[in-house]
């Protein structure tokens, strides 16, 4: 069995440090032959060596990592020596943690469509989200049929933080969803979305227009872009 190393780090006094906190640990009795520790102030416990990397419990950090730098599910079973389905597991659990981030007052937004697909290529789904025009920052996403549920859900969100302007393409469906007095469809409104969008192709796999890696389900496809969104 591979045995993977905690980032377990040694204070000068030689005693052992957290690998959640940095803080200060003591010995906590051993589990599987192995000595554990036990976290005084986040109340943690930890052993120095996994013998199966998915135990380890910085694996969340490395699979976010590799999942941004535009490796699939396979590839980051492959690269990290866990299964896919402990990749699957804790791609949920992370985006479960994963909380929106508070929309600012007043603000610009570009507001954007991406079509991918989920197991199948007859079986197109739309990825709608809007960004910040300062700040480039995604700031709302759905994931669905191009339908007006679908986009609803990302201009409700617009109007509520009362939107100076929201800059679109001339899909007809934007223009009964959003006030005519902050809805735009100028020309370069929507340059830095657009540039988003070749942005998400190149880092998540399964959004290449020529790739083996596809979604097979709409929950790891969401929970895939709230991690590359906002974590």
């Amino acid at each position: 069995m591979n045995d993977f190393t905690s980032k377990c780090s040694t204070s000068v006094d030689g005693q052992k440090n957290c690998i959640y906190c940095s803080n200060k640990c003591v010995k906590n009795g051993s589990a599987y032959g192995k000595q554990r520790y036990l976290c005084k102030s986040c109340k943690r416990c930890f052993i120095n060596t996994y013998d199966y990397n998915g135990y380890d419990p910085t694996i969340n950090n490395s699979i976010k990592e590799h999942l941004k730098e535009g490796c699939g599910i396979r590839s980051i079973s492959r690269l990290l020596k866990i299964s896919v389905t402990t990749v699957l597991r804790r791609i949920k659990k992370i985006a479960k943690g994963i909380t929106k981030p508070i929309i600012a007052m007043g603000k610009e937004y570009e507001l954007d469509e991406l079509c991918t697909y989920v197991r199948e290529k007859n079986n197109q789904l739309w990825v709608a989200y809007a960004i910040r025009k300062d700040t480039k920052e995604v700031i709302d996403f759905a994931v669905g049929r191009r339908t007006n549920n679908t986009l609803k859900q990302i201009t409700d969100t617009l109007i509520l933080s009362n939107a100076v302007k929201v800059y679109t393409d001339k899909l007809k469906q934007y223009g009964t969803l959003l006030p005519t007095s902050i809805h735009s469809t100028k020309r370069n409104g929507t340059n830095h979305i657009e540039r988003k969008n070749l942005t998400l192709r190149t880092h998540l796999k399964r959004l290449s227009r020529r790739t083996i890696c596809f979604s097979r389900s709409t929950s790891i496809l969401s929970a895939c872009l709230k991690i590359y969104f906002w974590a």
